[in-house]
């Protein structure tokens, strides 16, 4: 009886659990009845949003092409039409007929800058109760063209020079003064048969003579120092140059220039603590590598701003630039697309790896990279340090205790970044800026080390259309286009651009030992070109067309005289700078300092 009550039981037990499971079901049908009709509306919906928004997106150029890029980069671009492969990067740099690290013929030449038998001594030439003292302005390496051109301006007056007053009150704000920045004794000490210098106005009574403030034009010659100055100087005793950068002219005396030279290659030194961490810098970077680029990255916001160029990061960087343009009244944009097909844009991160890597440079070359604030951060510097994963700085190859004492002064960080570019092999910039054009100046003076500036002009063409063609045309081209921009000797003409970044009167050749090593057999090495350009550094084609020529062009005597206003670095229309002094924002030029 037992066994067949359970067989009952489990018999009626699963018929039950048959019935629940065929309610389930048809209850779950009728759900999915019900609820087909609410997924079929909400697909149907995602689609015609997914249609829109298709429509309204943005248009390629419109595109952040600044973080965009970073899938490009070490890896494959393609050819949306056919899926072929088209321009990939290599990771080594190819080989070349040329040495990447060094200059060719630089062995010929080297920095003089002795005045002649005709220049003669400060003692004998200083008037009495004739004294110059300037105001600098901007950041480190704009105050020094003004420390530079003070002393020259000096001795045409001949009258004693005032150690400089730095600029403490510019964008920078740093409030370092001379004496913390450069070793004022070996200044006074080296200059001494040249100017006569002084760390502080004499007292006359008791009292401090009284200085009379004024200004000269940019660009200001011989003549016109004497024309406009030295009435000044001699009925008032004491006058002050405020605003004195750039206002002494690129055309002087060749004993004047010398001068220059001395002051800018010799005389102007950093203190030693400033000195001991840069080559502490230097020491670091080398013992990673034997050898390594320097790379001054300008991409800070505010400088792209005063730029009036666009990067391609859609409605937040017309946004985010445009506020901070709207600080200068006196500052007009109205074609971006223009300044950057003239040339007259920074170069992208990415835009300068990819110039490097076509230069010849693999990615296990280490770099060293001084910059402000990047715009973007660090999703902007990723394609670059794609290319090149040995990236370091003065932050990550210092300790913070290390940097503390010079952290707060900017321009005390700027010499620390100068003096790593200038000990670099290989120095590369994405702008030419006030830095750039000294340390190009510098590193030709002596010996004509490989400085890097990029012919903007034509770069952009090529990156504009760089998927279109292969990685083989892309660094030919590249290659071509740097022609006359990599620091070689003779690339620019004597007397063309800014002569902080080409002090050819001071740079001599050695025409005897080249002469010599010209009548030694040459070998030719296999992919080395078998015949040479009878004259080894020319000026290239590029460098002969005066709008690629880097710089600023010099003007007429004349019009340095009358001070009439240079074309403005970027926008291409003529800014009265002395009218912006008036003005309590960041003064325009100084956006370019450092």
């Amino acid at each position: 009886m037992n066994s067949i009550h359970c067989l009952f039981t489990s018999h009626n037990t699963e018929m039950a659990s048959q019935r629940r499971r065929h309610h389930y079901h048809h209850h779950n049908n009728n759900l999915f009845r019900l609820l087909l009709p609410v997924i079929s509306a909400i697909f149907v919906l995602l689609f015609v949003l997914f249609l829109l928004l298709s429509i309204l997106a943005p248009s390629p150029t419109d595109s952040d092409q600044l973080r965009h890029s970073t899938s490009h980069v070490s890896s494959t671009l393609i050819d949306d039409s056919n899926g072929v492969t088209v321009f990939r990067v290599p990771k080594d740099g190819g080989s070349l007929d040329r040495d990447i690290w060094s200059s060719r013929n630089a062995q010929y030449y080297h920095g003089c800058s002795d005045s002649s038998k005709k220049f003669a001594k400060a003692e004998d030439i200083t008037c009495p109760n004739r004294y110059l003292a300037i105001a600098a302005s901007g950041g480190l390496n704009q105050q020094r063209t003004g420390i530079v051109d003070a002393v020259v301006a000096a001795r045409i007056l001949n009258a004693t020079l005032v150690i400089p007053k730095l600029d403490q009150k510019s964008f920078w704000k740093d409030a370092s003064n001379f004496s913390e920045i450069f070793d004022v004794d070996w200044f006074i000490s080296f200059l001494s048969k040249d100017v006569k210098i002084i760390k502080q106005l004499p007292k006359k009574g008791g009292k401090t003579l009284t200085t009379y403030n004024m200004r000269v034009p940019r660009k200001c010659n011989e003549r016109c120092y004497q024309k406009r100055v030295l009435p000044v100087l001699l009925k008032r005793h004491v006058v002050q140059l405020s605003k004195f950068d750039y206002r002494l002219s690129n055309r002087l005396d060749t004993d004047l220039q010398k001068l220059r030279c001395r002051v800018n290659y010799h005389a102007l030194s950093f203190t030693d603590p400033i000195h001991e961490m840069g080559e502490k810098l230097v020491q670091r970077m080398r013992l990673r590598s034997k050898h390594f680029i320097a790379l001054h990255l300008r991409f800070e916001p505010d400088m792209l701003a005063f730029s009036g160029c666009y990067y391609g990061g859609g409605d937040k960087e017309r946004k985010e630039l445009g506020a901070i343009r709207k600080r200068w009244k006196t500052l007009h944009i109205s074609n971006p697309d223009k300044e950057r097909r003239h040339g007259k844009c920074p170069l992208t991160p990415l835009e300068v790896g990819l110039m490097l890597r076509a230069l010849g440079y693999g990615s296990d070359v280490h770099i060293y990279v001084a910059s402000g604030e990047v715009y973007g951060g660090e999703e902007t510097l990723a394609p670059l340090k794609a290319l090149f994963p040995h990236f370091h700085s003065k932050e990550t190859i210092a300790t913070k205790d290390e940097l503390e004492p010079f952290s707060r002064f900017s321009s005390r960080m700027a010499a620390l970044d100068f003096i790593v570019c200038d000990e670099s092999d290989v120095f590369v910039t994405n702008n030419n800026g006030n830095m750039a054009r000294i340390l190009a100046g510098r590193r030709k003076y002596f010996g004509h080390k490989p400085t890097i500036r990029p012919n903007a002009k034509k770069l952009y063409r090529l990156f504009l259309n760089q998927t279109n063609t292969t990685w083989e045309v892309f660094a030919s081209k590249v290659r071509s286009y740097q022609r006359g921009f990599m620091g070689e000797p003779n690339e620019v003409r004597p007397g063309r651009g800014e002569f902080h970044e080409n002090p050819a009167c001071c740079i001599c050749e050695d025409t005897v030992l080249k002469a010599k090593n010209d009548s030694l057999p040459r070998k030719v090495g296999k992919g080395m070109e078998h015949t040479e350009s009878k004259k080894d550094d020319i000026i290239s084609d590029d460098q002969n067309d005066d709008d690629d020529e880097l710089g600023f062009s010099d003007m007429d005597d004349d019009e340095d005289e009358r001070g009439i206003p240079e074309k403005g670095l970027y926008d291409g229309t003529a800014l009265d700078y002395d009218a912006v002094t008036t003005s309590e924002e960041p003064e325009l030029e100084e956006m370019l300092s450092d």
